[in-house]
């Protein structure tokens, strides 16, 4: 990723000075028709008016005063950001030490089953079908291979109602549920059952237990239901999920050549671009790729990246399926230039030690070769034959397998024979299998583990709703062998076990508390890419629910691209133990404001995983923590309280590790732990300590607002709704002023405003903005909102204001406290003090009333608060007065700040793809399914493929409207805390129009005022839309060439003296068995298909 470059300082401070002095001139010596003196009387008026509204609903003062009382028997202790992520770090060891050891008790337990299993092909067994459990036929009996399953709703499990006793077994849709191989391995290890049980039962913290099968089927504990998508699909195969492949193979360079000779036209290419893009998805992070097409040239199908491998991360993978609609077949197939070609890179790559520097293959999709080629294996390939060559023979003609199979078995490979789409991917699973086979002789039981990610289809399967899932995962995989003596030199795999880490149990390791206000904790891979981090967004854009198809592969540049030199991502893939320090911009509120800050990262390796972790400090506000000391009684007294919560996904107890424990609150298990002689959870003592003392400090504010509430004189319109406070301890508490039905926003405080509430890595936003007010003032601000409540949540005004403590000239922000108030009581109060004016007479030359004048009511992000025209409330005002911001920033009241977001997504027009892409819709699949089963159980011939490949063809030609991840820059703004007021004019085609700005005192805020004179429309509005960076071809082929520094896996099993490569090759297609049991589907779908 390359990042435009941040101004350097000096530059930045010597523009700074110029536009400051340009604003200063600009008050002094402009002519204007608007009294600077009136603005000024109305903006210190209502300064006045909502300031001590603020302060006496909230209780500011009071809050302040209590915490003073304490100053001089508190300290204020520095953080020591080495030591601290140090701790995080072994903290979170331990945790993957955990889950690895209950990933390695179910390898042993499923080795063992297999090994005293005896295979039998006429073996009947009932099990339970992961989509057929509790279904019932038309006589209301169960349904072969269903059965009546008990199943509870789980809060650990999402809510899902799961069976704690018994796994499921899911089949992939393309594979028969009786097949004899599926039914075997099922009988075998449904002794995991136990193992299963039994690690939950150890660590209730797990979730997701599950054993993927070499055969395809799926064991999941606990036991759930599975049900299709709307189309009667389920999408999921176990074999083509990152877990399997890494636990599976070792990392591998590999070089696809597909044939585009003439005779490849027609169906023949189609599959060919299915086999290509299937082999893609079966590459990982840990894999280098490229692809060449061949005819009698040799075309790399990215002409950009001629002579080279590149990392097979889902954008570079995605960025040559597009390319794969491209190929187009004609002329004669010289394959021995290409096998040239391939093996040339992979031997460079090799030397220089680029790529994986493992294993190394050739994928050949042909549909012949005339020869052998035995000349280019003996020149590049033999006698140590480390590079294994896969063919793949596309269509029903078997006249140059031979040729192809001896291939795959004089270099250690397989041939597998594909003649219909249908074929494509058991075929193409078959190489890793091969290419496991040394690990699997190793015996090397290799735990690895993947970067986050989410199982969109996996989610889609178990019915998980937007509000509930799927959540953000890494996952613990280990290999799985057969032991039997008869088949060790085979290298038989039987599968891969894995158990799921949500990112959200890694945050719990993180002591919140000790980070500050704006400090977090985030983690990466070995490959740079995110862990965990507040700035990985997993969504497409806010308010759209569907998952990010990208989600697995942001990498720590792109959202700390401030680091332009990649210093910090570079030490840490490394596994460097360090600090660093930048300045940084960052975003809240939806990105619509920005917030800047110096930050201290601290960061260090997490044993026993790939990962790495690091801490951010901020300056100012993350390097102290403050210490103070109450009695217990006291403490657990405040504590318990109806009006205080203590935040939801910080840990103050660990209630995880007991089953008996889990449905504690956090503060029933505080209580426990300090009152038990022996307390049966582990806590964070320093933590309770300092929240038993926030509670008591902040105690008297219960008796406060209720004073308030009861005085029927106060707060006669109801117009103040809530009082609330936080502090650094992750205690809050609120206060109602009215009847919750009557709030204007009901989301306030709750896990519905999610930035508004402590979070596992964020301090409330309300929190945030105050902390970097002057103290003593209030920060003012409309809730940004989304979806359905975006109208209500508009029509609140958040106000609040930070506790400071002073020590020794050091200061601490220990808390936040504020109000939310009805809109229109906020503006009323605004509008009456416009009215006001200091005329002996009582004649006021303007007034906001007149028509000349329109007056605003902006934040300091240009956001405005109040307009005449309501529906402006909450626009960014450079929309509605474009002219008026220009002027403000070339005056220097406001500042342009640019910024970029590498995980957006915009909007593309674009025809469907290829049939490959075509694939993916599950209608279409199912279409091209039953087409080719009529092609198999009638064997017709190829021609009969003309119409399903014209209607391909023909939905190629639609267009559609689809979201692609891009790079943008867009703008935020700031007010320039210096100006305080200032004046200026505009020439609007000849018409001066004049305007002021007066800040609010002790506030966040500013008045507007301007002249309604002049038509200023031709000035086009100051918008904050972001704008897509487009790349010049020249820098989109090095951004393609570009590697970052990454580190390899420590674990490599390229090839093994023993292996038995005898079994090299067959030709699978799909099973009578199966096709018999999709039959009766066939006139459905087929009838479905002119809608699709």
């Amino acid at each position: 990723m390359l990042v435009p470059r941040i101004p350097h300082l000096h530059v930045y401070c010597a523009l700074s000075w110029i536009t400051l002095s340009f604003a200063i001139t600009a008050i002094r010596g402009s002519q204007h028709g608007i009294p600077l003196g009136v603005v000024k009387l109305w903006a210190s008026a209502f300064g006045g008016e909502i300031k001590s509204i603020a302060t006496k609903y909230s209780g500011s003062q009071l809050l302040q005063k209590k915490y003073k009382e304490y100053e001089k028997t508190v300290r204020l202790e520095e953080i020591d950001g080495a030591r601290l992520v140090k701790n995080v770090a072994e903290n979170m060891a331990e945790m993957f030490r955990k889950k690895a050891e209950a990933a390695h008790r179910i390898v042993e337990v499923a080795e063992e089953a297999h090994l005293q299993h005896e295979e039998n092909p006429d073996l009947q067994y009932e099990y339970f079908n992961a989509v057929l459990i509790n279904e019932v036929d038309g006589d209301g009996r169960s349904v072969e291979l269903g059965g009546e399953f008990i199943l509870e709703p789980n809060d650990h499990f999402s809510n899902l109602s799961v069976n704690l006793s018994l796994s499921v077994v899911q089949v992939p849709t393309n594979m028969y549920n009786k097949d004899p191989d599926i039914v075997n391995g099922v009988y075998w290890s449904e002794a995991l059952n136990k193992i299963f049980v039994e690690n939950y039962e150890k660590d209730p913290s797990l979730i997701w237990q599950y054993f993927g099968s070499a055969k395809g089927f799926f064991r999941q504990y606990p036991g759930v239901k599975w049900h299709p998508d709307e189309h009667g699909v389920i999408s999921f195969d176990c074999r083509n999920r990152k877990w399997y492949i890494q636990a599976a193979t070792s990392p591998k360079d590999v070089v696809i050549l597909v044939d585009v000779s003439g005779s490849m036209k027609g169906l023949r290419l189609t599959i060919a671009r299915q086999t290509v893009s299937s082999i893609l998805d079966t590459l990982g992070d840990d894999d280098f790729f490229n692809i060449i097409a061949y005819n009698q040239e040799v075309h790399y199908v990215e002409p950009c990246l001629n002579g080279t491998l590149v990392q097979a991360d889902r954008t570079n993978k995605d960025h040559f399926r597009e390319h794969l609609d491209k190929l187009f077949a004609k002329g004669m197939g010289l394959l021995g230039e290409a096998l040239t070609e391939a093996f040339t890179i992979l031997n460079e790559f090799k030397l220089a030690r680029r790529g994986s520097v493992c294993s190394r293959a050739i994928m050949l999709v042909t549909d012949g070769a005339t020869e052998m080629y035995d000349d280019v294996f003996a020149k590049f390939n033999w006698p140590e034959r480390k590079v294994r060559i896969f063919p793949y023979l596309i269509g029903r003609e078997s006249a140059f397998a031979d040729n192809l199979k001896w291939m795959a078995c004089a270099n250690k490979g397989y041939f597998s024979q594909i003649s219909t789409l249908a074929d494509v991917q058991e075929n193409v699973m078959r190489y890793l299998h091969v290419m496991s086979r040394p690990k699997v002789i190793d015996h090397e039981h290799d735990t690895v583990w993947t970067e986050a990610y989410v199982d969109s289809a996996l989610a889609q399967a178990h019915k998980l709703g937007a509000h509930r899932g799927p959540n953000p995962m890494t996952t613990v995989a280990m290999p799985v062998f057969s032991t039997k003596n008869e088949t060790k030199n085979q290298g038989i795999l039987l599968g891969v076990v894995g158990i799921d880490i949500p990112i959200q149990e890694l945050m719990k390791t993180v002591p919140k508390h000790k980070l500050g206000i704006h400090g977090y904790a985030f983690a990466i891979t070995n490959n740079g890419y995110i862990l965990m981090h507040p700035d990985l967004r997993p969504l497409y854009q806010e308010g759209q629910k569907r998952r990010k198809a990208h989600y697995s592969s942001v990498d720590l540049s792109e959202v700390e691209w401030e680091d332009s030199d990649d210093f910090l991502r570079t030490a840490m893939v490394n596994r460097k133990t360090g600090t660093f320090s930048m300045e940084v911009k960052r975003t809240v509120d939806k990105r619509k404001r920005v917030l800047s800050m110096h930050n201290d990262y601290y960061f260090t390796d997490i044993k026993g995983t790939p990962f790495s972790i690091g801490v951010a400090l901020s300056r100012g506000h993350g390097k102290y923590f403050l210490k103070g000391n109450v009695s217990l009684d006291a403490g657990l007294r405040d504590l318990d309280q109806p009006d205080v919560a203590l935040a939801d996904e910080w840990t103050y107890c660990n209630t995880d590790d007991h089953h008996e424990h889990q449905f504690l609150t956090q503060v029933q298990a505080i209580k426990q732990y300090l009152t038990s002689r022996k307390p049966q959870f582990k806590c964070d003592r320093e933590l309770i300590q300092q929240v038993l003392f926030d509670a008591v400090v902040s105690a008297p504010l219960k008796a406060y607002w209720t004073g308030l509430a009861l005085n029927k004189s106060e707060n006669p319109e109801k117009g103040v709704e809530i009082a609330f406070l936080g502090t650094r301890t992750g205690l809050s508490r609120t206060n109602l002023f009215v009847v919750t039905e009557q709030l204007t926003n009901q989301d306030l405080l709750t896990a519905e405003d999610k930035e508004g509430v402590f979070n596992a890595d964020h301090f409330p936003l309300w929190y945030k903005r105050a902390a970097e007010q002057v103290p003593g003032t209030f920060v003012y601000s409309i809730p940004f909102s989304s979806g359905s409540s975006a109208q209500e949540n508009k029509s609140v005004v958040l106000a609040s204001t930070a506790v400071q403590l002073l020590e020794d000239r050091r200061s601490s922000t220990v808390a936040a406290i504020g109000i939310q108030m009805k809109l229109d009581f906020f503006q009323r109060k605004f509008w009456t003090a416009s009215r006001q004016c200091n005329a002996l007479d009582g004649k006021c030359p303007i007034s906001c009333d007149n028509e000349d004048i329109k007056c605003y009511l902006i934040d300091n992000n240009g956001f405005i608060l109040v307009s005449e025209d309501y529906s402006q409330t909450g626009l960014f005002f450079g929309e509605v007065e474009g002219a008026v911001m220009n002027k403000l920033l070339l005056m220097g009241s406001f500042k342009r700040i640019t910024l970029y977001d590498y995980q957006a997504l915009c909007k593309e027009y674009t025809g469907s793809s290829d049939s490959g892409h075509t694939l993916l819709n599950p209608f279409s699949a199912i279409r091209w399914l039953m087409a080719e089963l009529v092609l198999f159980m009638l064997e017709f011939n190829l021609y009969s493929w003309w119409n399903v490949d014209s209607a391909v063809k023909a939905e190629r030609a639609q267009r559609r409207t689809m979201m692609v991840p891009c790079d943008t820059e867009y703008p935020a703004f700031v007010s320039e805390r210096t100006i305080k007021e200032t004046a200026g004019s505009i020439d609007c085609e000849g018409c001066m129009r004049t305007f002021v700005i007066q800040q609010i005192p002790s506030s966040n805020l500013f008045m507007v005022v301007v002249e309604n004179k002049c038509d200023c429309s031709s000035t086009g509005p100051v918008t904050m839309e972001p704008i897509e960076i487009i790349y010049i071809e020249s820098l989109k082929c090095e951004r393609l060439k570009f590697q970052k520094d990454r580190k390899r896996p420590d674990s490599c099993h390229p090839f093994h003296p023993e292996e038995n490569a005898v079994e090299c090759g067959s030709a699978v297609t799909i099973s009578p068995l199966l096709g018999a049991a999709l039959f009766p589907l066939l006139a459905f779908f087929i009838s479905r298909t002119e809608y699709i």
